[in-house]
Order: structure tokens, then sequence, then C-alpha cells
């Protein structure tokens, strides 16, 4: 009978851990490690060459899209400040609902009731600061709508993540449900996107101009300042505590350019909608 105590096992001597480190670096993309601004470049470069080109694309398509409407509008209005501020106003509850959703869909899940359950909200809202039902102030109108919403979303993922419910079944029928309270919630008074508001509050006025999207113009250049102070602060501190703590993060150089195109996108945009302050469009 072999005696089982002598058989030699293949890389029995060998230190298995030896080689971790080096795997782990040759897993880690060359532009995580890069620890200048030039390295970063030539490592995203050299990534887009072998095929992993990443949001390029879209970037890509974007600007196609831009210059080949641009090239098609009437006198070349398509970059023309009122119809990209016409274009922020139709499309931000688009992309804020989007936004939303990819929470959702990045865990592998739905949300069927999204839309619904933001009209709800919307709608809770403007009900609460008509004369003719609470008269509540405008701040505290916003909070209960958020809340509701907060609320509804609050149930439905616990009927998701504690009950093991599909998340298009719970959603599905959030959808119906949302959908019946809009119209009940419709039913408390009459609303219309464009009232009459001469002699109204200044309660009433202030929810309107929000909802058309008419701020002041020092107003929105504070808001931009403390959004670009705000993300900038929370971009550099990331990043100095991954430094700090020896873990990989972009070179200072790259996060202060990053702060900076936050910064050059803000001015942009609220410079683009307060040259369109003054236009009546009908």
């Amino acid at each position: 009978m072999a005696d089982l105590s002598k058989v030699e096992v293949p890389g029995a001597g060998e230190d298995l851990t030896a080689a971790a480190p080096e795997v782990a670096v040759a897993e880690v993309p060359p532009e995580l490690v890069a620890q200048s601004l030039g390295e970063y470049v030539r490592a995203y470069v050299a990534r887009i060459r072998a095929g992993d080109s990443g949001v390029l694309p879209i970037i890509l398509a974007m600007v196609v899209i831009v210059v080949v409407f641009q090239a098609i509008s009437p006198n070349n209005v398509y970059l023309s400040p009122i119809n990209l501020v016409n274009l922020f106003q139709q499309s931000a509850v688009i992309m804020v609902l989007a936004m939303a959703e990819s929470f959702a869909l990045v865990l592998g899940e739905i949300d069927l009731s999204v839309g619904f359950v933001g009209a709800c909200g919307a709608a809770i809202t403007v009900q609460l600061i008509q004369p003719s039902t609470t008269n509540w102030p405008w701040p505290l109108a916003i909070v209960a709508g958020l809340l509701f919403c907060l609320a509804f979303g609050a149930v439905q993922g616990i009927l998701i993540t504690r009950l093991h419910l599909p998340s298009f079944i719970v959603t599905l029928a959030g959808y119906l449900v949302a959908n019946g309270l809009f119209l009940k919630i419709l039913l408390f008074g009459p609303f219309s996107g464009y009232p009459n508001l001469i002699g109204q509050s200044d309660n009433l006025h202030t929810i309107y101009n929000l909802m058309w999207g008419i701020i002041d113009p020092v107003v929105s250049w504070i808001g931009a300042a403390v959004v670009v102070a705000g993300l900038g602060a929370f971009i550099w501190l990331s990043d100095s505590r991954r430094r700090t703590s020896g873990l990989v993060a972009p070179p200072a150089s790259l996060t202060l350019i990053k702060i900076g195109m936050i910064a050059v996108v803000a001015i942009v945009v609220v410079g683009i909608c307060n040259l369109n302050r003054g236009v009546l469009i009908v």
C-alpha cells in the first residue's frame, strides 16, 4: 500500500500569494494608477485603441446630432438661447426620472411607476398652494409632494426587498395605483398650467415661476456657485482621501480639470438661460 504521506503535491512548496500583487496590478486599468496627467492621457488613448471606448461613442453621437439639427433647423435656430432653454424645460422632468430609473436598472430591477408617482407629488404640491384648497406656503407644499413620493417608493421597496416580490409586478401595481391617485388629487380643484396670476399672492407667483423656470439672475448665479462648490468639494475630498489612504486615485491635476469643466458647464448653462430672459413664449 502506497505511503500517502510522501506523495508530492505540485506547487505545494510555492508561495501562492507571491504573484497576487502583480496580478492585481495587471487587472487595474492603467489610467487609474497614472501618477500624472500625461500618463493618464496616454493610458486613456491606449484603452481606446484597444477597443474600450467607454462613453466616447455617446459623446460623438451627441455632437453629430447637434450639428445635424443645427444645419437642418430653419434659420439655424437649434442652438439659439430660446430653443436651448425650451429644450431644458421640456426635458428636465424626463432627465430627473431617467436618473432615478437608472439606479433601479443598475441593480437589475425596474420601476414602472416612477412617472405617475412623480406626477402625484407634483399635483399634491400644486393643489396644496391653491387659495381654494389649503393655501399652504410653497416650501411646505414642495416638501409634502416629495414626502409622498418618498413614502410611495419606500412601500414598493419594502415589498421588493423584504417580501422578495418581483419589481415588475410591484411597480406595475404601483403604476395603476398612482394613476388613480393622480386623478383623485386633480378632483380637489381645477388646475391650469397657465393661470391668470393677476391679483394673486406672491406664494402662488413663486411656485409658478419655479415651474416655468423664471428665476432671478442673481439667484441663478448663486445656485450655480453652490452646485459647483459642492460638487467640487466632494470630488476633491474623495480623491484626496483615496490618495491619503494609499488607494488608487486620479492625478490631482485631473481632479482640478474635472472641477473646472463642471464650472464651465454651469456658467454656460446659466448664461444661456439668462440670455433668454424677457422673451415671451406663446
